[in-house]
């Protein structure tokens, strides 16, 4: 009686584990039949990305572009080799921080109206792919001289509260002429910082902070995999 009623057990843990999937990953989806996500940006996507792919197993199939995606001067130039020439049905992407800061690109033209240009002509291209895109708002920039500038380029950079915001305007303009799903990040960070950030003079966060924005960027990729889902069974 006692394997019986284990085989029961067993039987309803399954039941009630495939009941609280997703229906995209009930519906028989499996490994290549998932839905596709590409995660494209800077070194902020690669800290979190391991964790989307965590929060999205049996949902969807994460991939990230190789490298750094920098600024939107390299973005331009590199963006058809990252989409490659798979089909994706969800493109979280984000580009900001590099033009704020520059780094290795500090000399080039990274005003907001320049930023804000290139990014026209990346999402025209993202639109391109058919995929469903979300734009993750850049996360805070950091509130003391930022180190990397300071220590390799001898430069204090500190970026204003309202230049900042100039950047975070420009690209939530282009996103809503285009109609894009936003991912505010930003908004989720900024109350964090002081429990998540690494340091006031670093742009990026500890494993838990990169945790929780991979947490974030997993739940607005399945939101937006499950209304495509609705709506094409409708």
């Amino acid at each position: 009686m006692g394997s019986v009623d284990q085989m029961k057990g067993s039987l309803l843990l399954s039941i009630l584990f495939l009941t609280s999937l997703p229906s995209i990953a009930r519906d028989g989806l499996q490994g290549k039949d998932l839905p596709k996500v590409l995660i494209m940006g800077d070194s902020i996507s690669i800290a979190y990305t391991s964790h989307v792919i965590e929060n999205l197993k049996g949902v969807a199939q994460v991939r990230r572009h190789r490298g750094n995606a920098g600024p939107t001067i390299r973005g331009v130039t590199r963006i058809e080799e990252w989409l490659g020439k798979g089909k994706w049905d969800v493109i979280h992407f984000n580009w900001g921080l590099w033009d704020m800061y520059g780094w290795e690109y500090h000399k080039e033209d990274r005003s907001p109206e320049a930023y804000g240009k290139r990014l026209e002509s990346l999402v025209g291209s993202l639109k391109k792919t058919g995929a469903k895109l979300i734009w993750a708002t850049t996360t805070p920039a950091c509130p003391a001289n930022e180190t990397t500038m300071e220590r390799r380029f001898k430069q204090n950079i500190r970026i204003s509260p309202e230049l900042e915001q100039r950047y975070l305007d420009v690209a939530l303009d282009v996103m809503k002429k285009h109609g894009v799903e936003i991912n505010d990040l930003h908004a989720f960070m900024k109350p964090r910082w002081k429990k998540y950030a690494i340091a006031d003079n670093n742009v990026h966060f500890n494993k838990l902070g990169s945790q929780k924005l991979g947490e974030q960027v997993a739940k607005a990729i399945k939101s937006v995999l499950l209304t495509n889902t609705s709506g094409s069974a409708k």
